[in-house]
């Protein structure tokens, strides 16, 4: 048979395996059919007298060539008869499977059991009976073997390749794939990690959780520049211990931290005998802190250090080129969130320093009220905003408790409510009735823009009455709480925000027992996207229904108040899971003036009622055991009753309150209120608000339903 009537038998053409077969064993098809055709034509050659070639030359040279090439082939070589005994195997074949005994004769799956018998035999069955060769792989002796059974006429020849080269380069190939694409995903991580961070301190928490696992280190800290000193802003696995000792380093002693910092270059050392070689002044360090290697990198943004980076180990360990081209880049990028953490923390710092300016420092004492108050900024993320709260003193010993927010948050809003609180403050200063303060702090806030818009409640308790007058524009009720636990919302006239209201505004007004107590709020307590205000309004009042009464003797009353203060917060300001807004809470306890400290006369309106005015005086002050003050008090009220007889007419009516000062007030029916002013030297008259105002610790005027009331207070000295 000619070598081309042998092509015409099945030839394999593709591969078929039962696992598949490596690449190198596909890069060797060709050979391995060559190898077997070249087998098997010299075989026929040998066996078949048919096909002998007429001349009458000897095969056995032919013959001998084709065996010595396929004994000592690269790949191994086994051919099999159709019962699957092995009639020939070469060198490389017998070496490969480790048989130290003569394979010819026995069966292939009988002679290398470790290629599996069961297996082994199902493969050369679909191998003889198909049209397509079969391989798979097999471990032998812990190597990998890829093996090609092809059918041949009269049996199979079965090729082995040694593939463990290529399975081990494989497997790394994919071990390192599967690296790359973790250490990526593990970038992404720390990635978004920083773009999320927006203080200082989330840059520092996402370093320390994030940065590690990256590098696979055993500990990481984060320095600040200070200077040119480094403070520690944050580290995660050393020992407490460690990093006070490591914060102690002096300077002079140049640590390749500082190193990093002044140089601004990367320094790596990769062992501790290194580290100890470089800085020997620094031996202890290594041992105390428990590393072997460290990367010391220089947070460099806009041209500025603006700290360092420091990554160790607990092993020696080598930096490759990858490694230290990503400590580069992620450096980089911790500098530039670093720095945008400290702009932050800077101007917020100063927003909320000027916000907390602009409030109330301390609330003043007054004998009307006791009251606490509470100021919460909003949560991280959200900027200052323009709550804010007021105890402001008046004259007879009234007190204004206000509460306002303007709408939204940023440096502007808290600005316009510093300028709120302080015209707030000039009109009550001038004795203005609440409807006339907010029509000028509408016309204020208009003043501004329609960008702004703000709510307030005014409240104005006399002692001296229990009457509370209050006023709200766009802003929610006060909660009265009853000195038996009630608590009540008063229905408070609708009247819009300030700067988007129209005047008149409306007031209402009610009696507080003694004992009562005022919760003035902003909405930021109450409410939330997930909660109306009407729910909020019934939880305080189920929570301020259970607060100690102001009768109750435990403990002082301001600490009561503030003890009621925190509590409500906790128990009823909602818990919002994206920031919320900010809340002011003021909670007062009302005082009334006792009968016994309060006197009342009419006047008549001619010059007798001067004499009158001096007598009640005499005989009131001795009363009260206030003999020292009737001197002053009779020459203050002589000037009084004298420019009222003057300039303004009746009715007349003299009153005196006993406070922490003496309280002399005189009103009457005329709306002139008095002003001071400089007389001349040949003048008359125009002297006697000059020695008001010499012998009162203060004075003023305010408007009356009916006229208006002039009114001097003396300080009395401490009590027992």
């Amino acid at each position: 048979m000619t070598l081309e009537q042998e092509s015409s038998w099945p030839t394999p053409t593709s591969a078929d395996s039962l696992a598949p077969a490596s690449s190198v064993g596909e890069a060797t098809d060709d050979r391995q059919l060559l190898a077997a055709v070249a087998w098997w034509t010299a075989e026929r050659l040998d066996s078949d007298p048919v096909q002998q070639p007429p001349a009458p030359r000897s095969r056995e040279p032919l013959q001998d060539a084709v065996r010595q090439a396929l004994a000592h082939m690269s790949e191994g070589f086994v051919a099999l008869d159709a019962e699957g005994r092995i009639t020939f195997a070469n060198v490389e074949a017998e070496r490969l499977l480790g048989l130290g005994v003569p394979l010819v004769g026995r069966l292939l799956w009988e002679a290398a059991p470790a290629l599996g018998t069961s297996d082994l035999q199902e493969a050369c069955l679909r191998a003889g009976t198909g049209d397509s060769p079969v391989g798979f792989q097999v471990t032998v002796d812990q190597r990998w073997l890829c093996l090609r059974l092809i059918a041949v006429p009269g049996g199979l020849t079965v090729h082995l390749t040694d593939v463990t080269g290529a399975r081990r380069r494989e497997a790394e190939t994919a071990r390192a794939e599967g690296e790359a694409v973790e250490r990526t995903a593990r970038i992404a991580t720390v990635t978004r990690a920083l773009a999320a961070a927006v203080t200082g301190q989330d840059v520092v928490d996402a370093v320390t959780e994030h940065v590690r696992p990256l590098f696979g280190a055993a500990g990481i800290s984060v320095w600040d520049r200070v200077g040119d000193d480094l403070i520690l802003l944050g580290a995660a696995g050393y020992p407490p211990e460690f990093l006070k000792l490591v914060s102690t380093v002096p300077i002079n002693a140049n640590p390749p931290s500082h190193q990093a910092l002044i140089t601004g270059v990367p320094t790596y050392v990769c062992s501790a005998k290194e580290y100890i070689s470089k800085y020997p002044a620094l031996a202890e360090l290594p041992r105390q802190g428990g590393k072997q290697a460290w990367a010391f990198l220089p947070l460099v943004t806009s041209g500025r250090t603006v700290g360092v980076l420091v990554i160790s180990y607990a092993q020696p360990h080598t930096f490759s080129s990858e490694e230290r081209t990503l400590c580069t880049a992620l450096s980089g990028l911790v500098a530039q969130s670093l720095e945008r953490g400290r702009l932050y923390d800077t101007e917020h710092s100063r927003a909320r320093e000027l916000q907390r300016g602009l409030l109330p420092h301390a609330l003043p004492t007054v004998p009307a009220v006791t009251a606490a108050a509470r100021y919460l900024p909003a949560g991280e993320g959200i900027e200052v905003g323009g709550d804010w709260y007021d105890v402001i003193p008046l004259s007879g010993d009234r007190v204004a408790l206000v509460v306002g927010d303007v709408m939204g948050h940023g440096l502007p809003e808290a600005v316009t409510m510093g300028r709120l609180r302080t015209a707030v403050h000039t009109l009550a200063d001038l004795e203005l009735p609440p409807d006339e303060v907010f029509f000028h702090l509408n016309d204020l806030v208009s003043a501004l823009g329609d960008d702004f818009c703000a709510t307030c409640l005014y409240v104005v308790y006399d002692p001296t009455s229990g009457h509370c007058s209050m006023l709200s524009a766009g802003h929610p009720p006060p909660a009265v709480v009853h000195p038996d636990g009630t608590v009540r919302f008063p229905d408070l006239p609708l009247n819009p925000p300030l700067g988007a209201a129209s005047p008149p505004f409306d007031s209402c007004s009610l009696e507080l027992p003694p004992g009562s107590l005022l919760v003035l709020y902003t909405d930021g307590l109450l409410e939330s996207p997930d909660r109306d205000l009407d729910v909020g309004m019934a939880l305080m009042a189920e929570h301020l229904s259970a607060a100690p009464s102001l009768a109750e003797p435990n403990g002082t009353l301001a600490a009561r108040l503030d003890a009621i203060c925190d509590s409500l917060i906790s128990a009823v300001q909602p818990v919002q899971r994206h920031g919320g807004d900010d809340t002011a809470v003021l909670i007062a306890g009302v005082h009334p003036i006792p009968p016994e400290d309060m006197a009342c006369w009419p006047l008549p309106v001619d010059p007798q009622a001067a004499g009158q005015a001096r007598r009640h005086i005499r005989e009131q002050l001795g009363r009260w055991d206030l003999d020292d003050l009737v001197m002053t008090t009779e020459l203050l009220v002589s000037e009084l009753v004298g420019n009222v007889v003057r300039h303004a007419g009746g009715p007349v009516t003299l009153r005196l309150l006993r406070s922490r000062a003496l309280i002399c007030e005189l009103t009457d029916g005329s709306p002139t209120m008095p002003r001071i002013r400089r007389a001349a030297d040949t003048d008359e008259g125009g002297r006697g608000l000059q020695l008001i105002a010499a012998l009162a610790d203060r004075w003023g005027a305010r408007y009356t339903p009916t006229g208006k009331c002039i009114w001097t207070e003396q300080l009395l000295h401490p009590g027992p």
